[in-house]
């Protein structure tokens, strides 16, 4: 820009300069020009005084660079200092001459192409009729323009130079303002008035731009807040297979660390079972596939992105399978365990209905069979009616009504229930504590309550005890029961409370269990919003406290 106003500033100084050179000259040639006109009137008046005078004699003595004529009233030419008078032509034409003849006096101009020069004629009338005309002639414009070529081409020289100086001065003060000014805070531009539509354009982009840009990274707080706290794993790439993008989780379930800028994908995972998704997704394919990550399971879901109908790239979502995976093994175990525990008391039953329809047994064998049938049906109930009680649960316990259940008191109608098996057991059972209420279920809290005072009666030893104590506190009320028993084994401390799970399976079946009742007490302490903790010692005893928070949800 400084440039184009540099060149634009010598173009107008260099067009100034030579119109004011055609000015002053043409002014400057009409001045004497006129001057030389008036000149040449004053003496040719000299001149007719003196002819008037002392006649021709005079014009033999007068001594001027003028060229003097003395035209006949005719137009003869009488004398001319210059020339032949009988050599010249009839001057009764010439301008002049016929304004004098006319007037007394007559001026004239003529142009003279092949001299390039330009002849001024100024003519006196004498008394006698008789004209005396002066000439002097005078070089034009183009002859003084050329006779002056070297003084003006100096003169444009130097004008050149000074307006070089000027232009370029000029240029960098219209330009300082706009380089001086602050694209950020143009409001503080000490410019001039002109810039001011610019400055505000500029002001109402910026506001404009800031919002945008405000708006941008709102939405990418947003996204990346949204991207980091999903469980879920997303992986952006280009179509060369370089990480645009990702968010935390992708690393965590990839076992990954934080990859470079614009690093392959591959250096996230270089398996088989990725490296396929991935460049089937790079493909235009959509593909999924299973990542086997030491006890975690990662399933992998790869879209690819289309522009129109050319892949762009691709997005990657991983997702943690694991908890599906295992709630799918459960769910194989306990169909199974379901199908064997139904079919162990039904085949029971099945083959002594068959005895005693077949007639084998013996009359008065019968009521053995009967009661043998019985506690196999009733074994069955047991077992079905923990099932539906558990799925119950599953379901959430949607339907059960809470309501303030006083646990000690609780307890101690639990222990007086079990109080026949446990003497038949040889065990004791305590109650101690204080009176704490939650609020909960009663049906559930009672069955949770059973459940473990049961267990603790069933694995005990003869001669053993179950403790069973309530303790409100603070933050939390703590049910615990306590057996001296059998214990539980470090490598099944974790699995007790899976369904149909025995750690002493010869003594389950002998004492009866359906193996859920644990898992009913881990579902309904997840119901009430409580915490089991488990301690046992093999061969010394079991301890478990179940802790319901003081605040729970209704």
């Amino acid at each position: 820009m400084a440039a184009k106003i540099f060149k634009n500033a010598m173009t107008v100084g260099l067009a100034v300069f030579l119109l004011s050179v055609a000015l002053f000259m043409g002014m400057l040639y009409q001045y004497f020009g006129d001057q030389l006109t008036r000149e040449l009137a004053t003496e040719a008046a000299m001149v007719a005084q003196g002819v008037e005078t002392t006649g021709r004699d005079y014009l033999d003595t007068l001594n001027v660079s003028s060229r003097v004529t003395w035209v006949d009233k005719d137009g003869t030419v009488l004398y001319d200092n210059r020339a032949d008078p009988a050599q010249m032509e009839n001057h009764a034409d010439r301008a002049e001459i016929r304004q004098a003849m006319l007037a007394s006096q007559g001026t004239a101009q003529r142009e003279s192409s092949t001299l390039s020069r330009r002849t001024y004629y100024a003519a006196r009338r004498l008394s006698d009729g008789t004209v005396i005309r002066l000439a002097s002639a005078q070089s034009t414009v183009v002859v003084l323009l050329a006779s002056m070529i070297q003084p003006l081409l100096i003169i444009l020289v130097l004008s050149m130079i000074l307006a070089a100086v000027l232009a370029s001065r000029l240029a960098k003060g219209i330009i300082r303002p706009i380089l001086d000014l602050d694209l950020e805070e143009p409001e503080q531009c000490r410019g001039y008035d002109e810039l001011a539509p610019l400055i505000t354009k500029i002001r109402r982009q910026n506001d404009t731009i800031r919002c945008q840009m405000d708006a941008m990274r709102q939405q990418q707080r947003e996204f990346a807040t949204l991207a980091e706290n999903m469980s879920e794993g997303v992986v952006l790439l280009n179509t060369k297979g370089r990480i645009l993008s990702y968010n935390s989780g992708a690393l965590r379930l990839l076992g990954a660390v934080s990859p470079a800028e614009q690093a392959s994908v591959l250096t996230l995972d270089r398996s088989d079972a990725f490296r396929t998704v991935v460049e089937r997704a790079l493909a235009g394919q959509r593909a999924q596939g299973r990542l086997e990550r030491g006890e975690r399971c990662v399933q992998l879901l790869a879209d690819p992105v289309f522009h129109e109908t050319q892949v762009e790239g691709a997005v990657l979502v991983l997702v943690d399978i694991t908890a599906q995976e295992q709630g799918e093994r459960l769910r194989r175990e306990f169909t199974a365990n379901v199908s064997h525990e139904l079919k162990t008391p039904l085949t029971a039953i099945s083959g002594m209905a068959e005895i005693i329809k077949d007639g084998i047994v013996k009359p008065e064998d019968i009521n053995g069979f009967a009661s043998d049938i019985y506690r196999e049906s009733q074994r069955l109930i047991a077992l079905v009616e923990d099932i539906i009680h558990l799925s119950r649960l599953d379901e959430g316990g949607d339907g059960l009504k809470m309501e303030p259940v006083d646990l000690l008191e609780l307890a101690r109608q639990t222990a007086g229930r079990l109080e026949p098996v446990a003497r038949r057991a040889e065990v004791s059972i305590q109650v101690k504590g204080s009176p704490a209420k939650v609020c909960g279920v009663p049906a559930v809290l009672d069955e949770m309550v059973f459940n473990l005072c049961d267990n603790a009666v069933k694995y005990n030893q003869r001669g053993g005890s179950v403790t069973v104590s309530v303790e409100p506190g603070e933050h939390e009320t703590v049910l615990t029961v306590a057996d001296t028993g059998i214990g539980i084994p470090d490598q099944d401390r974790d699995r007790v409370f899976e369904r149909f799970y025995r750690v002493d399976k010869s003594h389950s079946r002998q004492i009866g269990g359906t193996g859920l009742g644990l898992s009913i007490v881990k579902h309904a302490a997840a119901l009430h919003d409580a915490r089991i903790d488990l301690d046992s010692a093999l061969g010394k005893g079991t301890t478990i406290r179940i802790r319901f928070p003081k605040e729970q949800k209704q």
